[in-house]
């Protein structure tokens, strides 16, 4: 037998009618007349899962990235029992916490005190370990002063809160985490990540799908890309959001309809030997911006590592004639660690602020170099990549010893 905490997903497939629709008698007869009329119709399934294959051993931390209907959620409630597959079998040992749709589990009509008793017992505590615990669950969620009112006047927030606390709380071998972390305020979140952090310290295994992939990155170790149904990537969570965040970008490029009032065209980026980028060292991007009429506008240039939120961006205000007129931004110090990242433009108006071409990819950046960011705690998300150069000074009785290194 596998050791408590292993999760073994053996060749899942699963599939829900394309079809299904309300269940009313005309529903049913139209349906039937309509499949009766054609010899050969569309495929009545649609398979969200095919050919699902991995295993997470005792204590390790796995996030599950996609695009919204990849699959990830199905997985998770086929992993923690709620939904079966159609074929293909799932093997977990130890007590699950699952916290998939946290708000299904509270019950308007009962209090906060209530429901965590109730909630508690129905994810496999007994109630003295409910009330050994309820201390603690009631201080996570901040709900003292709330405990014993109905949860129906509850702000979703405060049940969410209720819901993480208990399954934190449970001491699961197995945690399941679904877009948790998407709701709540940026304090609470941040305790979501030191509970999570203290968890996978005590040995618990997590399984952890969320769109914040900066907060993947900083719990996860190991990561999962589904797209289309099917495992697209697998391996190293760096590796893996590297993977996710190009398809990003050049699906991004691909869907661009930029109608804009002004172009943006012939980007060139260059180094300062040669056209690649290197950390820390000199770049410079140069475009050429062509209009048929006379603007006075902000043009902002900026640098992402795949969605449309830049690490950084930097506005220049230019008054652009009929025809094309060429830019020239150079960056002495370019604040990007080696890898590939994306440029972005958008141009507006000065005095409305009125869009005159939208927000959109413009060319890709790699950078080279031998800068890499220092690893962080699991509990500590760094938001975007930049390059600090630093230098530490560290005193002792002997004497004074400095270093110069980098910073993430």
């Amino acid at each position: 037998m596998s050791p408590e905490g292993t999760v073994e997903v053996s060749h899942i497939w699963k599939r829900f009618r394309a079809d299904r629709g309300r269940r009313l008698l005309r529903d049913q007869i139209t349906r039937a007349t309509h499949l009766g009329r054609a010899t050969k119709g569309p495929d009545p399934w649609r398979w969200v899962l095919r050919d699902i294959d991995f295993k997470v051993e005792p204590g390790e931390s796995i996030a599950i990235v996609g695009a919204n209907g990849s699959g990830k959620s199905t997985l998770l409630k086929i992993i923690s029992g709620v939904m079966f597959p159609h074929t293909g079998s799932v093997a977990t040992q130890g007590r699950i916490g699952a916290l998939i749709e946290v708000m299904s589990g509270i019950h308007p009509d009962l209090t906060g005190r209530e429901n965590v008793f109730v909630y508690a017992t129905l994810l496999g505590l007994s109630r003295k370990q409910v009330a050994e615990r309820f201390d603690q669950i009631v201080d996570f969620a901040e709900v003292e002063d709330a405990i014993d009112r109905q949860v129906k006047f509850y702000s979703s927030g405060m049940k969410m809160r209720i819901g993480f606390a208990i399954a934190a709380f449970l001491s699961p071998s197995i945690l399941i985490v679904d877009e948790v972390l998407a709701v709540g305020d940026a304090s609470f979140q941040q305790k979501c990540l030191n509970q999570m952090r203290e968890v996978l310290t005590s040995g618990t295994t997590l399984l952890l799908v969320s769109h914040d992939l900066a907060a993947v990155a900083a719990t996860a170790q190991r990561g999962i890309w589904l797209a289309d149904s099917r495992v697209r990537a697998a391996g190293a969570i760096d590796e893996v959001l590297g993977q996710y965040r190009t398809a990003i970008e050049q699906q991004a490029e691909a869907e661009a309809t930029v109608d804009g009032l002004i172009q943006v065209s012939n980007v060139r980026v260059s180094g300062p030997t040669n056209s690649l980028v290197s950390t820390n060292e000199p770049c410079r991007i140069s475009l050429d911006v062509h209009t048929d009429t006379a603007y006075n506008a902000n043009l902002y240039v900026g640098a992402t590592e795949g969605a449309p939120t830049p690490i950084f961006a930097i506005r220049r205000e230019v008054k652009l004639e009929p025809g094309v007129t060429t830019l020239t931004l150079d960056i002495p110090r370019l604040p990007l660690p080696a890898g590939k990242y994306y440029l972005w433009c958008g141009a507006y108006k000065v005095m409305t602020r009125a869009e005159l071409t939208p927000w959109h990819p413009i060319a890709t950046l790699p950078v080279i170099g031998i800068h890499k960011l220092d690893p962080t705690p699991g509990s500590i998300v760094r938001l975007s990549p930049v390059f600090v150069e630093s230098r530490w000074t560290v005193e002792r009785r002997g004497g004074i010893d400095a270093a110069t290194q980098t910073a993430g």
